[in-house]
């Protein structure tokens, strides 16, 4: 798997590239505005450039944005959806600006109208999104949910309706969150656990779709559906878990992101976490700090969830 972490931009798009790099990135999650507002303010087409840059000279080896968590694209309110699709768009274009290989989103909230419902409203929100960016090359990926509430996601089934409404394979993907997997009821912690995790996204998602991962312990028990990040090793998945993903070669190409909690003054605790990963599979293959990368004591802006 190729490792990293949710890095902020608050001191600029390249900085974030070579802050991540400092901690031993080989991979790069990042929102592009604040993740709380409807809209920001237009990426510059510089500052674009010097971020494309930096993810070349620093040999990064996945990227993505993450979309903020205001938007709802299976809302059955209607000035709701309207708003939620226009930012979504908008999140798509300030992606393909910055040239990332993805941009992951929580599918939403059927707020009632019901599974099918739901279902069907994100699909039709995302033939949209792609219409309207015939010639784009950000991959769209669908986070699977920890089941809180009416949110979309949280089996495998419901992820793999969208897919098949849209019928856009080489567009759209899943990303994987650990914790979510976990709060939702699948324990992958065991041999068999794992072998049965595989088994149900060969046949359900197809693993081909499965584009990114993120890489989060958790706070709360097997099928406790509570979305709450843990440091790993630290929570009740454990080490186990991530020893099956991370000594699967059949996820050597695909970059796993950490979204782990920090302190308020540093990445210490990412680095700590990529260390700690590495450690399931032996010595590092990459991911060391490059000349020009320095640690920065900086935070995300946002807890990402």
């Amino acid at each position: 798997m190729i490792l990293g972490a949710h890095i902020g931009i608050a001191d600029g798009l390249p900085e974030a590239v070579l802050t991540g790099r400092g901690i031993g990135c080989d991979a790069l999650q990042i929102f592009s505005k604040s993740p709380q507002m409807w809209a920001g303010p237009p990426v510059a087409p510089e500052a674009a450039t010097a971020f494309r840059a930096a993810v070349t000279a620093e040999r990064i080896r996945g990227t993505a944005v993450h979309h903020g968590y205001l938007a709802n694209l299976g809302s059955p309110k209607k000035a709701t959806l309207a708003r939620s699709r226009r930012a979504f768009r908008d999140e798509l274009e300030r992606a393909e600006l910055l040239g990332v290989d993805a941009l992951v989103f929580h599918p939403g909230a059927h707020l009632g109208s019901g599974v099918e419902a739901g279902v069907r409203t994100v699909a039709e929100s995302l033939r949209g999104a792609l219409a309207a960016a015939p010639d784009g090359r950000v991959r769209i990926l669908l986070e699977n949910a920890a089941g809180q509430g009416t949110t979309l996601g949280s089996t495998f089934e419901e992820l793999a309706g969208v897919l098949a409404a849209v019928d856009a394979p080489d567009r759209l993907g899943v990303c994987l969150d650990s914790c979510h997997l976990f709060a939702s009821g699948i324990d992958f912690r065991t041999d068999d656990g794992y072998g049965a995790l595989v088994d149900r996204i060969d046949s359900v998602l197809g693993r081909p779709t499965v584009r990114a991962f993120h890489l989060n312990d958790s706070k709360g028990e097997l099928g406790s559906h509570l979305d709450r990040h843990e440091n790993i090793g630290k929570g009740q998945l454990g080490l186990d878990g991530f020893r099956h993903l991370l000594r699967d070669p059949r996820w050597d190409a695909v970059p796993g992101y950490l979204e782990t909690p920090l302190t308020d003054k540093s990445y210490d605790r990412y680095a700590e976490d990529l260390a700690t990963l590495r450690s399931l599979v032996g010595p590092p293959s990459g991911g060391a700090p490059s000349p020009t990368a320095a640690r920065k004591s900086s935070s995300r802006s946002s807890t990402v969830k």
